[in-house]
């Protein structure tokens, strides 16, 4: 439970900084080439602003990423052994392949505006987010081939049991891979679209003369409204993958415990505490559409029978856990609609700089993607509970044998204090970028010139 805990709470932290990066890559391609062709220093602000973000949480990423591959061994050492020769390649591939491709272009990006070329500046920028999210590649390859092996056969070697791959594209292009992919991308997407609405909200209140940030404000709010209704749409697809090929973890996501039509809780109330800890129908308080859960299963049909989790012959995942994970971003992601289209609304009517109550809601919003972003993961890992692979590897087979509950609870309350302390000095960092921005965004500030010193403000052309 210890070695479980703190690979989760690591991954927790990481997938933060790691999802920032996936997240902000597309926006700062877009600001640099727009930089680039129309020299409008409005671009060239918000470039420098979030190349100085993105290259903290890329920095932090690396710091809290690297003791998870130590943790393989040191908490997870039968797991490693059994299918290890899986995992090696494409974790390998991500460094080699990615890491080094995403660092050495972040350094033209970070510091080469006046030393290199436009073209060789926007390559930079390109090379930047094709590393972050050929990194999400080759991690998401392992992890969705845990929820979906194929590829591989169990051979003896030494007198243990191992997995050996067998065919390398059924392992890496697995049946949940495009799934997982194409979901967590654009949840990173989302997650930092919320964070640039918020953070150009709360400049433009500071400043309503504010040309780049009026024009992050737009850009977000319409990005915002697209990617959270496909995301919607996706995941009600990608739900009926999950029941077909994980369906112990849909019947957790719904709490359903008997086999049989399963209704689809749109909203549940505990009516006790053990309810919080122990999610039935009989002890919540729901609003749910009769059969909706087993008519989304199947795809279309209200009478399919769903497989209950006491008639599974392995134990539950932590069903309160998962379900009450799966409403919380569920119900984050309809918040994210209504945001954007509330948001849409307001631009078309031309009034959205204006618009204080909605960017006051935005500003306490922007977090809130992460957070259904790391629910949506807590649904994914906790649910796939008890196996580490799925149908191959339990969790309590793949811990080091030699690992104490001692050694593993003391390293434990390490990464806690420590990964704290990194989260604070990043929250620290960005502080203070957002102080001097809020400077620069004083009262008579304007940021709308064509890149000449003369301070005129460009003029108005059909890209506005």
């Amino acid at each position: 439970m210890a070695s479980r805990i703190q690979f989760g709470w690591t991954i927790t932290v990481h997938i933060l900084f790691a999802s920032l990066s996936i997240g902000l890559a597309p926006f700062l391609v877009y600001v640099t080439v727009q930089e680039v062709r129309t020299g409008d220093q409005r671009y060239a602000r918000l470039r420098e602003f979030w190349t100085k973000v993105f290259g903290v949480g890329f920095v932090m990423g690396t710091v809290t990423g690297i003791p998870m591959g130590f943790m393989f061994g040191t908490n997870f050492g039968s797991f490693s052994t059994t299918v290890g020769e899986l995992l090696g390649g494409p974790l390998s591939f991500e460094v080699k392949m990615a890491f080094f491709l995403e660092a050495v272009s972040l350094g033209v990006l970070l510091f080469g505006r006046e030393r290199v070329s436009d073209r060789f500046y926007v390559l930079s920028s390109v090379l930047v987010g094709v590393g972050a999210w050929l990194s999400a590649f080759w991690v998401l390859v392992v992890n969705s081939w845990m929820q979906t092996p194929r590829g591989y056969e169990i051979v003896t070697e030494g007198g243990t049991s191992v997995a050996r791959l067998t065919d390398p594209v059924a392992a890496f292009f697995n049946p949940r891979f495009p799934w997982m992919y194409v979901h967590m991308q654009n949840a990173s997407i989302i997650a930092v679209t919320l964070l640039v609405a918020g953070v150009a909200a709360y400049f433009v209140r500071t400043n309503r003369e504010s040309d780049a940030w009026r024009t992050a404000l737009r850009l977000a709010v319409v990005v915002l409204l697209v990617t959270s209704a496909f995301q919607a749409v996706h995941g009600d697809a990608y739900g009926r993958h999950v029941a077909d090929t994980q369906p112990h973890k849909f019947a957790a996501m719904e709490a359903h415990y008997e086999t049989g039509q399963a209704d689809l809780h749109l909203v549940a109330i505990p009516t006790d505490p053990e309810a919080i800890t122990d999610p039935r129908a009989e002890n919540l308080y729901t609003i749910s559409i009769p059969h909706a859960a087993s008519f989304l299963a199947s795809g279309g049909d209200p009478t399919t029978e769903v497989t209950g989790l006491d008639d599974f012959e392995f134990e539950s995942p932590p069903v309160a856990i998962v379900f009450w994970s799966f409403r919380l971003m569920v119900g984050l992601g309809f918040w994210f609609i209504a945001l954007g289209a509330w948001g849409t609304y307001r631009y078309w009517r031309g009034d959205l700089a204006e618009a204080d109550r909605y960017l006051q809601v935005l500003t306490a919003s922007a977090p809130l993607g992460f957070v259904a972003l790391l629910t949506g993961w807590y649904v994914t890992e906790i649910g796939r509970q008890p196996w580490l692979v799925q149908g191959v590897l339990r969790t309590a087979e793949g811990v080091s044998p030699s690992l104490t509950s001692t050694e593993a609870t003391l390293t434990l309350l390490g990464f806690v204090v420590g990964y704290l302390g990194l989260l604070a000095a990043f929250l620290l960092v960005c502080k203070g970028f957002v102080d001097e921005e809020r400077d620069r965004c004083g009262v008579g500030d304007r940021d709308d010139t064509d890149g000449t010193t003369d301070g005129r403000p460009r003029e108005v052309t059909a890209d506005d």
